[in-house]
């Protein structure tokens, strides 16, 4: 496998978890705060702390301080590469080893 199949492997697993998709399908509307996360979901910090490092670490959501406050934000340029790696399932020409 590639490196990039591998690393794509990794982030469908980070995906399969249905808050982490709805916290994605959140922020393509807007950028928002924890607390605006937890009271959507009615979760508490950890466990949103929790989702919020698997997706930063798989780079598909940034961070920017405003004051006492974090704001979450998808990471566009990463999304966007995901989106086009899917999209190329279909038309290219990846050999399974």
């Amino acid at each position: 496998m590639t490196e990039e199949v591998t690393y794509y492997a990794d982030l469908f697993k980070v995906l399969s978890d249905e808050t982490r998709l709805k916290i994605l399908q959140l922020l393509s509307k807007d950028q928002l705060c924890a607390c605006d996360i937890i009271e959507e979901f009615n979760i508490t910090q950890p466990t949103l702390s929790y989702h919020m490092k698997m997706l930063r670490d798989k780079k598909l959501v940034v961070t920017q301080r405003e004051g006492n406050r974090v704001l979450y934000a998808l990471d566009e340029e990463n999304v966007d590469a995901l989106i086009s790696f899917i999209q190329s399932i279909g038309t290219s020409s990846y050999s399974v080893s």
